[in-house]
């Protein structure tokens, strides 16, 4: 099975290469007339099965230092992969002016080469803007009112998704983010999901990762959910990894924080190849809080649950969608989600939500339209904001 998955997706690769090499060919033919397509078409094959087996390589038993290898080279080139299909398929409906316009043969093949150097530009341009951006991390802060709840002003929350720790670069920057988390002097550091990048077995170097994430300071400790991708074959070594790194795991569960705030976190309910029989339960099978003053905030990965919550919880934090990670699919991710990204509150009965693009990325080390965020959450009381 695994290798059937792997035929289909490359068949798929190999069919938009061959329209990726097509395009090219005949663009710079009108400056090259040497130029012969099966170099060019045989160069796009190379890379779409590098690609293919770079992100199947946990289903093949390849040796470490290969599926690194592979994980590195597909993660850069997928990024770039598709902003040349984006750029040429954008050049295909630019090529219609001068089929409307009537320009002669000769113009027409000049035309072609000068958007094909032109896609090459925009692809080189947006592709380095990516690569550099994603590493930047953003700080953005919410204040959240709470209503007929006990005061919880005093206490910082800061959460961090989507590490996807074992995908390219995580690990060099994770010293970094855990500074960032630090100088906000947090008092509660949360984890909204996809901690792991699916396959356990991608993380170069566990022990190093252990003991630089148990450099987090916190007043209250760090606690987390798992998301979709904290699943599969390597969970049980993911939860080893958790508990092994002072990370306090919530797998529909809650803790009491300091006899104040209730922290709640969920199982995803779409994990990709299952928590090990383990799934997601209804809120009300586990949560029974006898303190209803308790502000309630929870810990659930994927924001398509947000609708599921009713007046009971007064906050959720998500994360799972990386505001589409690469522009344009920024724009899809809005159509999916109730909210994608931000802030958002249905209604006065209903609880606040924050979703954060995340810290880390999924796939291509890269960020278009979108940026790697850490989030800092103030409490309001609201008897201090009536007053």
């Amino acid at each position: 099975m695994p290798f059937l998955l792997v035929f289909f997706v490359f068949a798929a690769l190999a069919g938009i290469s061959y329209y990726l090499a097509s395009r090219f060919y005949h663009g710079f033919a009108c400056f090259f007339p040497n130029v012969r397509f099966w170099p060019i078409l045989t160069v796009f094959l190379l890379l779409a099965a590098i690609m293919t087996l770079g992100f199947g390589r946990s289903m093949i038993p390849f040796p470490d230092g290969i599926k690194h290898a592979l994980g590195l080279i597909s993660a850069y080139y997928m990024g770039i992969f598709i902003y040349l299909l984006f750029f040429v398929a954008l050049a295909d409906v630019i090529m219609l002016v001068p089929r409307i316009m009537k320009l002669s043969f000769t113009d027409y093949r000049y035309f072609k080469g000068i958007i094909s150097v032109a896609v090459l530009i925009l692809t080189s341009i947006t592709c380095v803007y990516g690569f550099i951006n994603a590493r930047q991390i953003n700080h953005v802060s919410y204040e959240i009112q709470l209503e007929n709840k006990n005061d919880i002003s005093d206490l910082n929350l800061v959460m961090i998704s989507d590490l996807h720790l074992g995908s390219v670069g995580s690990e060099g920057r994770l010293e970094k983010i855990v500074n960032e988390i630090n100088s906000m002097n947090p008092d509660v550091v949360c984890v909204a999901g996809d901690f792991f990048d699916t396959d356990y077995a991608s993380i170069k170097n566990p022990e190093a990762a252990m003991e630089i994430l148990r450099g987090i300071r916190s007043t209250f400790g760090t606690y987390a959910c798992f998301g979709n991708h904290d699943a599969g074959s390597t969970n049980k070594q993911m939860v080893s990894f958790m508990e092994k790194a002072n990370i306090h795991l919530l797998r529909d569960e809650y803790e009491i924080i300091d006899n104040r705030l209730v922290l709640v976190g969920r199982l995803d309910g779409s994990p990709i190849g299952g928590y090990g029989g383990d799934e997601r339960k209804e809120l009300s099978e586990f949560l029974k809080i006898e303190d209803e003053n308790l502000p309630v905030v929870v810990l659930d990965h994927n924001p398509g649950n947000i609708h599921t919550y009713r007046g009971d919880v007064d906050l959720v934090l998500c994360g799972h969608t990386h505001k589409g990670q690469l522009f344009p699919a920024n724009l899809i991710t809005d159509i999916l989600y109730t909210v994608d990204y931000g802030y958002y509150r249905k209604n006065a009965q209903s609880p606040h939500v924050i979703v954060t693009s995340g810290v880390g990325y999924w796939g291509m080390p890269m960020r278009v339209g979108t940026d790697s965020e850490i989030v800092n959450v103030k409490f309001v009381d609201s008897k201090s904001v009536a007053g």
